[in-house]
């Protein structure tokens, strides 16, 4: 088959897919497009084609535009552009029903599961949240972010979803060709930079969230949106069933947030045990939780880790899910609750599946639009037997 990079036509726009694009059909073959919408009528350039039945493509012009198309804030954002966001040219109404259609599309197809989905909003709105940012430096010394599935930089001088002190604080500089630089602005206002692990400005971070302070490496996981640890913790802490003298897991623990939510609710004769993976990460979670007898940080993998029957499981893990593996391991304690907190709709579903296999249902679902402009969205989901 001769490739089709490169080949515009036009097409009618189908439904929203996981990823940040819709799905269209041209001459028998799939065509995942970029920068539309559903029921538009776009030329399209296809940008990928690797065989087989289908290609991806830019809309390069909307000739039908739907309802909800706006024109994008930011200069960097479009076809050949950076590929941080994919939704720029979608209201706030319109992004939310996307991402709500793709929850309840990736539930129904992969875990068998009909459920509404409602994706709030956090304050704020759509441009200047972001606190943490990754930038990548050109070879001529440039920092900016890639293309979408691609290595090559896109030099930026703002972004409009980066909150004062991140983006803002590394764009006036060079930096050495090929580096690549974190950075951070935490919630005392202070700026951290780190460039290829080296802290360059700043230092440790210090967040605010669940009514304590945290102490976060720069370059370390935090939540993005400044109000999303806050309203993650007020779910887990609703949902958790936690009491007095209880056992408690937080799986994929972090620095400790969800730990110390749970702490204050089986008390001084409960205990909770904190895994996490990264040793770093571990180190600051003990130190944040020094004040909490009652948690005991491991420093491991999840399913290599042997620990007391839990009541209740909280787990975090990162975007490729949990997985089979920790799935069983967590099925096999007998926990009666599992609060799930998902930043991938894809890979929550996939472990619900899992999770059924066992006898656990998924009883609640939130999800949070925590990740304005881009395809991303959180969710938070309690499983029960």
């Amino acid at each position: 088959m001769t490739s089709w990079v490169g080949r515009r036509f036009e097409v009618t726009v189908g439904p929203v897919a996981h990823g940040g694009h819709c799905v269209a059909r041209h001459e028998g073959r799939v065509v995942f497009v970029r920068h539309t919408l559903p029921g538009e009528r776009v030329v399209v350039s296809v940008t990928e084609d690797r065989g087989g039945s289908f290609c991806r493509a830019d809309a390069v012009s909307a000739l039908d535009a739907a309802p909800s198309r706006v024109p994008a804030p930011c200069p960097f954002s479009g076809p050949g552009r950076c590929g941080g966001c994919d939704w720029q040219h979608v209201s706030a109404e319109g992004q939310r029903a996307l991402k709500a259609a793709v929850v309840a599309e990736q539930l129904s197809r992969l875990a068998g599961v009909s459920v509404p989905v409602e994706v709030e909003e956090l304050a704020g709105g759509l441009l200047s949240w972001r606190t943490r940012a990754r930038l990548t430096v050109d070879r001529l010394g440039r920092p900016g972010f890639l293309a979408h599935r691609s290595h090559r930089v896109v030099p930026v001088d703002s972004c409009a979803i980066a909150a004062p002190g991140t983006v803002d604080a590394v764009v006036d500089r060079r930096w050495p060709p090929g580096a690549s630089l974190a950075v951070a602005v935490d919630s005392t206002a202070h700026t951290h930079v780190v460039e290829d692990g080296r802290v360059v400005a700043g230092g440790e971070a210090v967040e605010s969230a669940a009514r304590r302070s945290w102490r976060v490496a720069a370059d370390g996981f935090w939540q993005t949106h400044p109000d999303a640890a806050d309203v993650y913790a007020e779910v887990v802490a609703e949902w958790s069933g936690a009491r007095g003298g209880d056992v408690a897991w937080d799986l994929y623990a972090g620095v400790g947030l969800f730990a110390s939510v749970l702490a204050g609710q089986v008390g001084p004769s409960g205990r909770v045990l904190a895994v996490e993976s990264v040793g770093a990460a571990a180190a600051l979670a003990r130190s944040n939780l020094a004040d909490l007898p009652q948690v005991e940080v491991v420093t491991g993998r999840v399913e290599r880790t042997s620990l007391p029957a839990p009541r209740v499981v909280v787990l975090d893990p990162p975007r490729k899910g949990a997985g089979r593996a920790v799935v069983d391991t967590i099925a096999s304690a007998g926990p009666e609750r599992i609060v799930y907190v998902a930043c991938d709709p894809a890979a929550l579903a996939r472990d619900v599946a899992t999770f059924a296999g066992h006898g656990y249902g998924l009883a609640e679902l939130r999800a949070f639009d925590a990740f304005p402009m881009t395809h991303h969205v959180e969710c938070v989901a309690l499983l029960m037997r």
